[in-house]
């Protein structure tokens, strides 16, 4: 039973294998070579100068109230429903408006009708009715 064991290939490898390493750093350094033009400027532009403000296109948000009588105010101002329909008819000319309308849960339908009425003569197109959450029963 005597072997002889060759030396050459008995011994451990003691050499860390880098051609993986070598690899994946190569895929990394194609990446980015080829994503670092996206990133920056090409083209060098420089830009005019002008000296002009900027203009204010922020719509002007209207509160709208209808209380459990039928009252009618705009923007915490009582307002009758023909006054109402001229105020919102020179606030389009100006502005365009946006009109949050807060009407009590039992008021008239036909004084909230005629709320949406004047608001459609308008041409307001920009109105939402505010609530409030129910609550939940749990």
């Amino acid at each position: 039973m005597s072997m002889l064991l060759n030396s050459q290939e008995d011994q451990v490898m003691s050499e860390i294998n880098v051609t993986p390493l070598v690899d994946v750093m190569l895929v990394l350094l194609t990446v980015f070579i080829v994503t670092a033009p996206l990133l920056m400027n090409a083209v060098s532009v420089k830009l005019p100068q002008a000296n002009a403000e900027i203009a204010k296109t922020e719509p002007k948000t209207l509160q709208l109230s209808i209380s459990l009588q039928g009252d009618i105010s705009l923007n915490n101002t009582p307002i009758t429903i023909t006054a109402l329909s001229d105020e919102l008819n020179m606030l389009k000319t100006s502005t365009d408006p946006a009109i949050e309308i807060y009407a009590d849960e039992h008021a008239a339908y036909g004084t909230v009708a005629k709320v949406m009425a004047a608001i459609q003569r308008a041409n307001i197109s920009k109105f939402s009715f505010v609530m409030l959450p129910e609550a939940v029963n749990s």
